[in-house]
Protein backbone atom coordinates (compact mmCIF):
# COMPACT_ATOMS: atom_id res chain seq x y z
CA UNK A 1 0.00 0.00 0.00
CA UNK A 2 2.77 2.31 0.69
CA UNK A 3 4.89 1.42 -2.16
CA UNK A 4 1.59 2.17 -4.34
CA UNK A 5 1.09 5.69 -2.94
CA UNK A 6 4.70 6.30 -3.17
CA UNK A 7 4.65 5.72 -6.43
CA UNK A 8 1.32 7.85 -7.14
CA UNK A 9 3.00 10.80 -5.20
CA UNK A 10 5.83 10.70 -7.12
CA UNK A 11 4.36 10.77 -10.40
CA UNK A 12 1.69 13.57 -8.64
CA UNK A 13 5.00 15.35 -7.64
CA UNK A 14 7.16 15.09 -10.63
CA UNK A 15 4.41 15.27 -13.49
CA UNK A 16 5.45 12.60 -15.51
CA UNK A 17 4.09 9.73 -16.61
CA UNK A 18 4.69 5.86 -15.87
CA UNK A 19 5.84 4.32 -19.68
CA UNK A 20 4.05 1.47 -19.02
CA UNK A 21 1.03 3.90 -19.15
CA UNK A 22 1.81 5.85 -22.16
CA UNK A 23 -1.05 5.94 -25.07
CA UNK A 24 -3.70 4.24 -23.21
CA UNK A 25 -7.51 5.35 -23.45
CA UNK A 26 -9.24 5.20 -20.57
CA UNK A 27 -13.63 5.28 -21.33
CA UNK A 28 -15.40 6.62 -17.97
CA UNK A 29 -19.01 7.21 -18.54
CA UNK A 30 -20.88 9.90 -15.93
CA UNK A 31 -24.23 11.31 -15.03
CA UNK A 32 -24.06 14.83 -16.56
CA UNK A 33 -23.73 17.17 -13.46
CA UNK A 34 -25.94 19.13 -11.75
CA UNK A 35 -23.19 22.29 -11.14
CA UNK A 36 -21.88 22.60 -14.87
CA UNK A 37 -18.43 23.80 -14.11
CA UNK A 38 -17.54 20.12 -12.49
CA UNK A 39 -17.99 18.28 -15.83
CA UNK A 40 -16.21 21.37 -17.51
CA UNK A 41 -13.37 20.49 -14.95
CA UNK A 42 -13.13 17.11 -15.56
CA UNK A 43 -13.37 16.91 -19.93
CA UNK A 44 -10.50 20.49 -19.45
CA UNK A 45 -7.96 20.10 -16.90
CA UNK A 46 -8.37 16.90 -15.78
CA UNK A 47 -8.48 15.22 -18.60
CA UNK A 48 -5.14 17.30 -19.27
CA UNK A 49 -3.42 16.40 -16.37
CA UNK A 50 -3.96 13.23 -16.48
CA UNK A 51 -2.33 13.00 -19.64
CA UNK A 52 1.17 14.16 -18.36
CA UNK A 53 0.45 12.64 -15.19
CA UNK A 54 -0.43 9.26 -16.57
CA UNK A 55 0.11 9.09 -20.02
CA UNK A 56 -3.60 8.61 -19.73
CA UNK A 57 -6.27 9.54 -22.52
CA UNK A 58 -8.97 10.48 -20.94
CA UNK A 59 -12.28 10.18 -22.49
CA UNK A 60 -15.05 11.68 -20.24
CA UNK A 61 -18.75 10.82 -21.57
CA UNK A 62 -21.21 12.45 -19.80
CA UNK A 63 -25.05 11.69 -20.56
CA UNK A 64 -29.00 12.27 -19.05
CA UNK A 65 -28.71 10.18 -15.58
CA UNK A 66 -31.71 8.79 -16.23
CA UNK A 67 -29.84 6.82 -19.18
CA UNK A 68 -27.12 5.41 -17.64
CA UNK A 69 -28.49 2.02 -16.19
CA UNK A 70 -29.59 1.32 -20.06
CA UNK A 71 -26.08 2.36 -21.33
CA UNK A 72 -24.29 0.03 -18.57
CA UNK A 73 -26.87 -2.72 -19.31
CA UNK A 74 -25.87 -3.05 -23.31
CA UNK A 75 -22.47 -1.89 -22.35
CA UNK A 76 -22.47 -5.69 -20.49
CA UNK A 77 -24.33 -7.49 -23.08
CA UNK A 78 -21.75 -6.33 -26.03
CA UNK A 79 -19.06 -6.92 -23.94
CA UNK A 80 -17.74 -3.69 -24.87
CA UNK A 81 -18.28 0.44 -23.78
CA UNK A 82 -16.56 2.43 -21.31
CA UNK A 83 -14.42 1.35 -19.05
CA UNK A 84 -15.60 3.02 -15.75
CA UNK A 85 -19.13 3.88 -15.24
CA UNK A 86 -19.99 6.33 -12.03
CA UNK A 87 -23.07 4.49 -11.01
CA UNK A 88 -25.55 6.16 -7.81
CA UNK A 89 -27.23 4.36 -5.00
CA UNK A 90 -26.17 0.53 -4.57
CA UNK A 91 -26.19 -0.37 -8.39
CA UNK A 92 -22.83 -1.87 -8.15
CA UNK A 93 -24.75 -4.56 -6.34
CA UNK A 94 -26.65 -5.11 -10.01
CA UNK A 95 -23.70 -5.76 -11.86
CA UNK A 96 -21.74 -7.62 -9.59
CA UNK A 97 -20.74 -10.99 -11.86
CA UNK A 98 -19.70 -8.39 -14.55
CA UNK A 99 -17.62 -6.07 -12.62
CA UNK A 100 -13.62 -6.33 -12.33
CA UNK A 101 -11.64 -6.40 -8.79
CA UNK A 102 -11.08 -3.54 -7.10
CA UNK A 103 -10.76 -4.22 -3.29
CA UNK A 104 -6.75 -2.59 -3.00
CA UNK A 105 -8.08 0.81 -4.71
CA UNK A 106 -11.19 0.90 -2.74
CA UNK A 107 -9.42 -0.05 0.69
CA UNK A 108 -6.43 2.46 0.15
CA UNK A 109 -8.81 5.53 -0.41
CA UNK A 110 -10.52 4.39 3.11
CA UNK A 111 -7.38 4.38 4.84
CA UNK A 112 -5.63 7.32 3.42
CA UNK A 113 -8.91 9.60 3.84
CA UNK A 114 -10.34 8.97 7.02
CA UNK A 115 -12.45 6.34 6.62
CA UNK A 116 -15.75 5.84 4.51
CA UNK A 117 -19.21 7.31 5.67
CA UNK A 118 -21.53 3.86 6.12
CA UNK A 119 -23.65 5.10 2.92
CA UNK A 120 -20.58 4.72 0.64
CA UNK A 121 -19.31 1.61 2.25
CA UNK A 122 -23.01 0.30 1.25
CA UNK A 123 -23.05 1.22 -1.91
CA UNK A 124 -20.03 -0.48 -2.83
CA UNK A 125 -18.97 -3.42 -0.46
CA UNK A 126 -20.98 -6.46 -0.29
CA UNK A 127 -19.71 -8.05 3.03
CA UNK A 128 -16.62 -9.74 1.15
CA UNK A 129 -15.57 -7.34 -1.54
CA UNK A 130 -15.40 -3.99 -2.72
CA UNK A 131 -17.35 -3.82 -6.14
CA UNK A 132 -16.80 -0.20 -6.66
CA UNK A 133 -14.52 2.69 -5.29
CA UNK A 134 -16.84 4.98 -3.80
CA UNK A 135 -16.30 8.36 -5.31
CA UNK A 136 -18.67 11.13 -3.78
CA UNK A 137 -21.72 11.73 -2.15
CA UNK A 138 -24.27 14.42 -2.84
CA UNK A 139 -26.41 15.72 0.45
CA UNK A 140 -29.87 15.96 0.06
CA UNK A 141 -31.98 18.84 2.15
CA UNK A 142 -34.89 20.76 1.46
CA UNK A 143 -34.43 24.59 -0.13
CA UNK A 144 -37.31 26.30 0.82
CA UNK A 145 -37.78 30.12 0.52
CA UNK A 146 -37.49 31.30 3.90
CA UNK A 147 -39.83 34.54 3.72
CA UNK A 148 -42.40 32.46 2.68
CA UNK A 149 -42.25 30.17 5.58
CA UNK A 150 -41.69 33.03 8.16
CA UNK A 151 -45.55 34.49 6.45
CA UNK A 152 -47.22 31.42 7.38
CA UNK A 153 -45.56 31.36 11.22
CA UNK A 154 -42.56 29.53 10.51
CA UNK A 155 -39.54 31.30 11.36
CA UNK A 156 -38.00 27.99 11.73
CA UNK A 157 -38.37 25.69 9.33
CA UNK A 158 -41.11 22.68 10.29
CA UNK A 159 -39.44 20.04 12.61
CA UNK A 160 -42.28 17.51 11.78
CA UNK A 161 -44.78 16.15 8.80
CA UNK A 162 -47.58 17.22 11.06
CA UNK A 163 -45.97 21.15 11.03
CA UNK A 164 -44.83 20.71 7.67
CA UNK A 165 -48.52 19.90 5.95
CA UNK A 166 -49.76 22.43 7.97
CA UNK A 167 -47.19 24.96 6.35
CA UNK A 168 -47.32 23.56 3.32
CA UNK A 169 -51.28 23.62 3.01
CA UNK A 170 -51.12 27.46 4.03
CA UNK A 171 -48.59 28.08 1.28
CA UNK A 172 -50.76 26.26 -1.33
CA UNK A 173 -53.57 28.17 -0.66
CA UNK A 174 -51.36 31.23 -1.91
CA UNK A 175 -50.44 29.48 -4.68
CA UNK A 176 -47.04 28.48 -3.72
CA UNK A 177 -47.25 24.71 -2.39
CA UNK A 178 -44.49 21.84 -1.72
CA UNK A 179 -42.90 20.76 -4.89
CA UNK A 180 -42.20 16.95 -4.85
CA UNK A 181 -41.70 14.21 -7.42
CA UNK A 182 -43.22 10.65 -7.29
CA UNK A 183 -41.89 9.46 -10.69
CA UNK A 184 -39.37 7.46 -11.81
CA UNK A 185 -36.60 9.21 -11.43
CA UNK A 186 -32.96 8.32 -10.06
CA UNK A 187 -32.88 10.56 -7.37
CA UNK A 188 -35.71 13.08 -6.04
CA UNK A 189 -38.57 11.00 -5.61
CA UNK A 190 -36.52 7.90 -3.95
CA UNK A 191 -34.27 10.46 -1.57
CA UNK A 192 -37.90 11.74 -0.29
CA UNK A 193 -40.28 8.30 0.05
CA UNK A 194 -37.48 5.87 1.81
CA UNK A 195 -36.69 8.13 4.63
CA UNK A 196 -40.41 9.67 4.73
CA UNK A 197 -41.43 5.40 5.20
CA UNK A 198 -38.41 4.62 7.52
CA UNK A 199 -39.39 8.18 9.73
CA UNK A 200 -43.05 6.08 10.56
CA UNK A 201 -41.37 3.02 11.04
CA UNK A 202 -41.85 1.31 8.11
CA UNK A 203 -39.71 -0.89 6.93
CA UNK A 204 -38.68 -2.73 3.25
CA UNK A 205 -37.22 -6.01 5.30
CA UNK A 206 -36.41 -7.09 8.38
CA UNK A 207 -32.26 -6.80 9.49
CA UNK A 208 -31.87 -10.48 8.26
CA UNK A 209 -32.36 -8.87 4.79
CA UNK A 210 -34.72 -11.40 3.87
CA UNK A 211 -38.11 -11.19 5.47
CA UNK A 212 -40.52 -8.76 3.41
CA UNK A 213 -41.62 -6.46 6.56
CA UNK A 214 -43.56 -3.73 4.33
CA UNK A 215 -47.14 -4.51 4.88
CA UNK A 216 -47.32 -2.75 8.56
CA UNK A 217 -49.53 -0.64 10.29
CA UNK A 218 -46.78 1.97 10.36
CA UNK A 219 -46.43 1.53 6.32
CA UNK A 220 -49.98 1.77 6.25
CA UNK A 221 -50.00 4.87 8.25
CA UNK A 222 -47.46 6.47 6.32
CA UNK A 223 -48.86 6.23 2.85
CA UNK A 224 -52.49 7.65 4.24
CA UNK A 225 -50.71 10.60 5.54
CA UNK A 226 -49.11 10.98 1.90
CA UNK A 227 -51.79 10.75 0.16
CA UNK A 228 -53.78 13.25 2.61
CA UNK A 229 -50.52 15.83 2.70
CA UNK A 230 -49.96 15.32 -0.87
CA UNK A 231 -53.62 16.69 -1.59
CA UNK A 232 -53.19 19.54 1.24
CA UNK A 233 -49.89 21.24 -0.10
CA UNK A 234 -48.17 19.72 -2.46
CA UNK A 235 -48.12 20.49 -6.98
CA UNK A 236 -50.14 17.91 -8.06
CA UNK A 237 -48.83 18.40 -11.21
CA UNK A 238 -45.54 16.88 -9.58
CA UNK A 239 -46.07 13.74 -9.89
CA UNK A 240 -44.63 12.33 -12.95
CA UNK A 241 -41.72 15.23 -12.74
CA UNK A 242 -38.24 14.60 -13.52
CA UNK A 243 -35.34 15.46 -11.47
CA UNK A 244 -34.59 18.80 -13.29
CA UNK A 245 -38.54 19.50 -12.79
CA UNK A 246 -38.61 20.90 -9.02
CA UNK A 247 -35.57 23.03 -9.62
CA UNK A 248 -37.10 24.81 -12.48
CA UNK A 249 -40.23 25.37 -10.65
CA UNK A 250 -38.03 26.55 -7.72
CA UNK A 251 -36.23 28.86 -9.96
CA UNK A 252 -39.31 30.14 -11.35
CA UNK A 253 -40.86 30.85 -7.86
CA UNK A 254 -43.87 28.59 -8.29
CA UNK A 255 -43.28 26.26 -5.22
CA UNK A 256 -42.25 27.01 -2.00
CA UNK A 257 -40.16 24.23 -1.10
CA UNK A 258 -38.35 20.73 -2.29
CA UNK A 259 -36.28 17.87 -1.35
CA UNK A 260 -33.29 18.49 -3.39
CA UNK A 261 -29.29 18.88 -3.62
CA UNK A 262 -27.93 22.03 -3.46
CA UNK A 263 -28.15 22.88 -7.26
CA UNK A 264 -31.16 25.23 -6.55
CA UNK A 265 -29.25 27.17 -4.67
CA UNK A 266 -25.88 27.40 -6.63
CA UNK A 267 -27.69 27.81 -9.37
CA UNK A 268 -29.21 31.21 -8.09
CA UNK A 269 -25.71 32.19 -6.91
CA UNK A 270 -24.28 31.47 -10.23
CA UNK A 271 -27.08 33.95 -11.86
CA UNK A 272 -28.70 36.35 -9.29
CA UNK A 273 -29.57 38.34 -11.63
CA UNK A 274 -31.96 36.01 -13.43
CA UNK A 275 -33.45 34.45 -10.61
CA UNK A 276 -35.47 37.26 -8.55
CA UNK A 277 -38.57 37.50 -5.87
CA UNK A 278 -41.43 38.98 -6.38
CA UNK A 279 -40.21 42.22 -4.74
CA UNK A 280 -37.11 42.12 -7.54
CA UNK A 281 -34.64 40.87 -4.82
CA UNK A 282 -32.23 37.82 -5.79
CA UNK A 283 -34.06 34.43 -4.67
CA UNK A 284 -30.55 33.53 -3.55
CA UNK A 285 -30.79 35.76 -0.54
CA UNK A 286 -33.95 33.76 0.54
CA UNK A 287 -33.20 30.40 0.40
CA UNK A 288 -31.91 27.74 2.90
CA UNK A 289 -31.80 23.88 3.18
CA UNK A 290 -33.21 21.94 6.44
CA UNK A 291 -33.11 18.25 6.50
CA UNK A 292 -36.61 16.18 6.03
CA UNK A 293 -39.08 16.39 8.78
CA UNK A 294 -38.92 13.64 11.81
CA UNK A 295 -42.03 11.12 11.52
CA UNK A 296 -42.95 8.98 14.84
CA UNK A 297 -39.89 7.00 13.91
CA UNK A 298 -37.40 9.57 14.25
CA UNK A 299 -35.62 11.40 11.60
CA UNK A 300 -33.70 9.95 8.31
CA UNK A 301 -32.10 10.81 5.13
CA UNK A 302 -31.38 9.27 2.05
CA UNK A 303 -28.33 11.01 0.40
CA UNK A 304 -26.92 9.77 -3.16
CA UNK A 305 -23.91 7.83 -3.00
CA UNK A 306 -21.78 7.88 -6.48
CA UNK A 307 -19.15 4.75 -6.91
CA UNK A 308 -16.78 4.24 -10.35
CA UNK A 309 -17.23 0.32 -11.36
CA UNK A 310 -14.49 -0.91 -13.41
CA UNK A 311 -16.29 -3.20 -15.83
CA UNK A 312 -14.63 -7.11 -16.09
CA UNK A 313 -14.45 -6.49 -20.26
CA UNK A 314 -12.17 -3.51 -20.17
CA UNK A 315 -8.89 -4.82 -21.78
CA UNK A 316 -7.45 -1.70 -19.71
CA UNK A 317 -8.06 -2.64 -15.99
CA UNK A 318 -4.53 -1.89 -14.37
CA UNK A 319 -4.86 1.83 -16.49
CA UNK A 320 -8.26 2.48 -15.28
CA UNK A 321 -7.58 1.42 -11.38
CA UNK A 322 -4.79 3.87 -11.43
CA UNK A 323 -6.58 6.56 -13.19
CA UNK A 324 -9.44 6.09 -10.31
CA UNK A 325 -6.11 6.03 -7.90
CA UNK A 326 -4.85 9.28 -9.23
CA UNK A 327 -8.75 10.80 -9.27
CA UNK A 328 -9.29 10.39 -5.83
CA UNK A 329 -6.80 11.50 -4.61
CA UNK A 330 -6.29 14.50 -2.28
CA UNK A 331 -4.54 17.14 -4.60
CA UNK A 332 -7.00 16.32 -7.95
CA UNK A 333 -10.35 15.32 -5.90
CA UNK A 334 -9.82 18.72 -3.78
CA UNK A 335 -10.13 20.30 -8.03
CA UNK A 336 -13.43 18.84 -8.37
CA UNK A 337 -14.45 19.35 -4.76
CA UNK A 338 -14.03 22.88 -5.13
CA UNK A 339 -15.62 23.29 -8.24
CA UNK A 340 -19.03 21.81 -6.90
CA UNK A 341 -19.23 24.03 -3.91
CA UNK A 342 -20.66 21.32 -0.91
CA UNK A 343 -23.16 20.07 -3.91
CA UNK A 344 -21.50 17.28 -3.68
CA UNK A 345 -19.14 15.45 -0.42
CA UNK A 346 -16.10 13.37 -0.43
CA UNK A 347 -17.00 9.57 0.10
CA UNK A 348 -14.21 9.78 3.42
CA UNK A 349 -14.79 12.12 6.06
CA UNK A 350 -11.71 13.87 5.81
CA UNK A 351 -13.55 16.46 3.03
CA UNK A 352 -15.38 17.51 6.46
CA UNK A 353 -12.42 19.27 6.86
CA UNK A 354 -11.89 21.33 4.01
CA UNK A 355 -11.78 25.32 4.35
CA UNK A 356 -14.79 25.36 1.23
CA UNK A 357 -17.14 24.73 4.26
CA UNK A 358 -16.47 28.43 6.23
CA UNK A 359 -16.87 30.05 2.86
CA UNK A 360 -21.16 29.95 2.82
CA UNK A 361 -23.19 29.44 6.17
CA UNK A 362 -26.07 28.51 3.53
CA UNK A 363 -24.07 25.09 2.47
CA UNK A 364 -23.59 24.24 6.07
CA UNK A 365 -26.09 21.76 6.41
CA UNK A 366 -24.44 19.40 3.64
CA UNK A 367 -21.30 19.53 5.35
CA UNK A 368 -21.95 16.56 7.31
CA UNK A 369 -25.38 15.17 6.00
CA UNK A 370 -24.06 12.24 4.78
CA UNK A 371 -23.43 11.46 8.51
CA UNK A 372 -27.12 10.44 8.74
CA UNK A 373 -27.78 9.00 5.29
CA UNK A 374 -29.21 5.24 5.14
CA UNK A 375 -29.64 3.35 1.89
CA UNK A 376 -32.21 1.53 0.50
CA UNK A 377 -32.85 -1.95 2.03
CA UNK A 378 -32.89 -0.86 5.54
CA UNK A 379 -33.41 -1.65 7.91
CA UNK A 380 -31.74 -5.08 5.94
CA UNK A 381 -28.35 -4.58 3.93
CA UNK A 382 -28.21 -2.38 1.12
CA UNK A 383 -28.35 -5.71 -1.15
CA UNK A 384 -28.76 -6.31 -4.99
CA UNK A 385 -32.33 -7.32 -3.85
CA UNK A 386 -32.64 -3.85 -2.54
CA UNK A 387 -31.32 -2.62 -5.29
CA UNK A 388 -33.67 -3.84 -7.11
CA UNK A 389 -36.58 -2.89 -5.29
CA UNK A 390 -35.14 0.79 -6.28
CA UNK A 391 -34.39 0.20 -9.89
CA UNK A 392 -38.22 -1.21 -10.06
CA UNK A 393 -39.68 2.00 -8.18
CA UNK A 394 -41.64 -0.15 -6.21
CA UNK A 395 -41.65 1.98 -3.19
CA UNK A 396 -42.14 5.14 -4.99
CA UNK A 397 -45.02 3.59 -6.68
CA UNK A 398 -46.64 2.61 -3.54
CA UNK A 399 -47.27 6.07 -2.70
CA UNK A 400 -47.74 7.51 -6.25
CA UNK A 401 -50.82 5.07 -6.75
CA UNK A 402 -51.88 6.01 -3.27
CA UNK A 403 -51.75 9.91 -4.14
CA UNK A 404 -53.97 8.89 -7.07
CA UNK A 405 -56.55 7.76 -5.23
CA UNK A 406 -55.61 3.63 -4.43
CA UNK A 407 -56.67 2.69 -0.92
CA UNK A 408 -53.63 2.50 1.59
CA UNK A 409 -54.13 -0.80 2.75
CA UNK A 410 -54.26 -1.78 -1.34
CA UNK A 411 -50.97 0.01 -2.47
CA UNK A 412 -49.36 -1.65 0.40
CA UNK A 413 -50.35 -4.73 -0.32
CA UNK A 414 -49.04 -3.96 -4.16
CA UNK A 415 -46.11 -3.10 -3.15
CA UNK A 416 -45.27 -5.96 -0.67
CA UNK A 417 -46.39 -8.52 -3.43
CA UNK A 418 -43.44 -6.56 -6.07
CA UNK A 419 -40.87 -6.82 -3.25
CA UNK A 420 -41.81 -10.31 -2.56
CA UNK A 421 -40.62 -10.75 -5.75
CA UNK A 422 -37.61 -9.22 -5.77
CA UNK A 423 -36.80 -10.95 -2.54
CA UNK A 424 -37.27 -14.51 -3.49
Amino acid sequence: MEARFGGLAAILASGGAPASAQATTVHWLRASSFVPASDVLLKGEITRECQKALGIKLAVETINANDVQARITSSIQSGSGPDIVNVVNNWAHLYSESLAEVDDVAEELGNSQGGFYETSRLAAYDGKHWLAVPFNITGIQIAYRKSWFAEVGYAKFPETWEQYREAGKKLKAKGRPIGQTLGHTFADAPNFVYPYLWSWGGKEVEPDGKTVALNSRETIEAVKFMAAFWKDAHEEGGLAWDDTSNNRAFLAGTICATNNGASIYLEALRKPHAYQTDAGEPIKDDILHAPLPAGPAGQFSFHIPTSNIVLRYSNNQKSTKEFIRWMSSKPIFEKYFVTLQGFSVGPTTDWEKHPLWDKDPVMLPFRSAARTGRLMGYAGPSSRKAAEVLTKHIIVDMFAKAVQGMPAEDAVKWAEAECLKAYA
